[in-house]
């Protein structure tokens, strides 16, 4: 039972459930929780006042220039193992274009007149066209930046996970890079076809007619990509792409004739991969050698390879598999640049963590001699500042805790499911990063070089 709207899950039937046994024990349960909820609801209010009058750096206040303000920030719910959801969820909130996009959507209503206001238990009847991850995920973004002190719970967002992503159905741990990947793809494939009954044309219109204060956000959106013709089913771009998506080279050479095949793969996020050598090196002030930095995965990625003998290439011109070299050269950086670091491994039986310290930027990371033709990029267009990054806390994927650093109007948040805090750029740089969000430098302004 989900504590917080007390809808009734049975892995029975894999889906929520609206019967009762009897003699009515789920209702009695629900009312249990009810009377509970009540119960603390005055000593809650003692806390929340208490937390209210010692206002320092990592409470709900922030003193600015002589004068106190508060947090806007609003934590996520829990709703069991589901931190993995709440870190990519506060990291893409802090995504300004991205987020203000879906902010600025048109609301699309999901319960008709006879249970607006009610409180609904999902059942199976409702059927699978009854639910819009966008729509959902709109409404959740809306609410993480309205200044609520009461965390907010993504119950619904959850459900509709579950109903179009199988793979996270149940409160186990997950992965939240796999998430990040499954939540992307089908935002994008939900805003290519519209999303439950408003096309794609009427989105348009409807953002169209927006005030001028908020046409920042929407300008070049929908300006058509190489990725539009790659790899995408109906080929047309989304905010997803726009955002997101940027174009690799993928080169292959043949040891034996020296022919070179080339191909060009679109990509939302990059994987790298932690150079062997440092995989021993946990923190940032180990004594044994140098220590990693961001710049070490992204030559490790980009770097020639020689392919093992379980990935010889078929060369055309040989008309077999040979030995072959491979190489990546980035053909098209994205506005913002999702960088993932592979810190989960599998061995014979299990799948180990990378515990490794990478050292990483706050700003000015200079992705310029990653490109294939970087003489016809702008001198800023390769810089990208920090936004966001999701920290993995524990020793392996199916367990320990997920949480997030982001930075909103010139301050950094650390984000704890419920629990959000003010901290400072020494804090972050220190965390062990699992997914960083870097964002495309747009004025220009001096700073060090990564």
């Amino acid at each position: 039972m989900d504590c917080s709207s007390y809808s009734t899950y049975c892995y029975r039937c894999d889906d929520f459930v609206v019967n009762d046994t009897k003699l009515g024990l789920v209702q009695k349960v629900r009312e249990h929780l009810q009377n509970l909820e009540n119960s603390t609801f005055t000593a809650d209010r003692h806390r929340k006042r208490k937390l209210l009058e010692n206002s320092s750096l990592n409470t709900k206040l922030l003193k600015v220039n002589g004068s106190t303000t508060g947090i806007c920030a609003t934590g996520l719910r829990n709703l069991g193992n589901t931190c993995f959801m709440n870190a990519i969820l506060q990291s893409l909130s802090n995504i300004e274009q991205f987020c203000c996009y879906f902010k600025e959507l048109p609301a699309v209503e999901l319960r008709n007149g006879k249970t607006a206001g009610r409180r609904t238990y999902h059942t199976r009847s409702q059927g699978d066209n009854n639910v819009s991850l966008v729509e959902e995920f709109r409404k959740t973004l809306c609410a993480l930046w309205q200044g609520s002190q009461t965390a907010f719970s993504p119950e619904s967002l959850f459900y509709v996970v579950w109903k179009i992503m199988p793979n996270f159905r149940g409160y186990q741990q997950q992965d939240a890079h796999e998430f990040m990947r499954y939540l992307l793809d089908h935002l994008h494939l939900e805003l290519q076809g519209g999303f439950n009954g408003v096309s794609r044309s009427a989105i348009l219109q409807e953002n169209s007619a927006l005030s001028g204060s908020n046409k920042c956000c929407m300008k070049g959106i929908y300006k058509t990509n190489s990725l539009e013709t790659e790899g995408k089913e109906n080929g047309a771009s989304t905010v997803v792409t726009a955002i997101f998506g940027g174009i690799l080279q993928n080169e292959v050479n043949c040891l034996i004739c020296g022919t070179e095949s080339r191909k060009f793969d679109p990509f939302l996020d990059l994987s790298l991969d932690i150079p062997s050598q440092f995989r021993n090196k946990r923190s940032k002030n180990q004594e044994n050698g140098p220590v990693c930095s961001l710049r070490d995965c992204l030559r490790s990625f980009t770097d020639l390879e020689e392919l093992d003998e379980t990935e010889l290439y078929m060369c055309h011109k040989c008309k077999k598999k040979q030995k072959s070299t491979k190489k990546f050269w980035i053909q098209k950086l994205p506005k913002v640049l999702c960088l993932h670091l592979k810190r989960f491994h599998w061995t014979a039986y299990l799948r180990n963590k990378v515990d490794t310290y990478v050292e990483f930027p706050l700003r000015g990371l200079d992705m310029k001699c990653y490109l294939l033709e970087p003489e016809n990029s702008g001198p800023e267009s390769c810089l990208y500042d920090l936004a966001a990054v999701v920290v993995h806390h524990g020793s392996g994927v199916g367990s320990g805790h997920y949480t997030a650093y982001a930075t909103h109007e010139g301050r950094w948040f650390h984000f704890n499911d419920s629990t959000v805090t003010l901290t400072d750029e020494d804090t972050v740089v220190k965390a062990k990063a699992y997914i960083l969000f870097y964002v495309e430098r747009q004025a220009k302004a001096g700073s060090d070089k990564l």
